[in-house]
């Protein structure tokens, strides 16, 4: 089976302490070690307003989670997910190249950044 790129966005529920959500957070990330995925890039972005209320609760920790492995490691990783009533929500998507690319330079700090002006010769 080809080893393809992946991403994940999964929301803990906010009711949990610091201690709490790092043990989960690395809970998930034994299940993709375990199953021979390679972690690329982990991201806590922190906690945030949901959109809409998810069983009653406004908030919810994010966190990013981009890896590689075979295709049969993203039914293991959501089951694990639904297994755990820490975990509200969760999205995993497949990375094409363009996606990569992306990912690559997000990491890097290179988006969002002002672009250099251009001193435009007057004659």
């Amino acid at each position: 089976m080809a080893v393809r790129n992946y991403e994940t966005v999964f929301v803990l529920t906010p009711v949990l302490n610091e201690s709490q959500v790092q043990e989960t957070v690395e809970k998930f990330s034994q299940v993709l070690k375990e199953n021979s995925a390679d972690i690329i890039n982990l991201e806590s972005w922190g906690l945030k307003k949901l959109a809409y209320p998810i069983e009653k609760k406004n908030t919810g920790y994010y966190f990013l989670v981009e890896f590689t492995g075979e295709g049969n490691i993203v039914d293991v990783l959501e089951l694990a997910f639904r297994r755990d009533e820490r975990v509200i929500r969760f999205l995993t998507t497949v990375l094409d190249k363009y996606a990569l690319e992306y990912a690559g330079r997000r990491r890097k700090g290179e988006m969002n950044q002002p672009k250099p002006k251009t001193s435009e010769a007057v004659g």
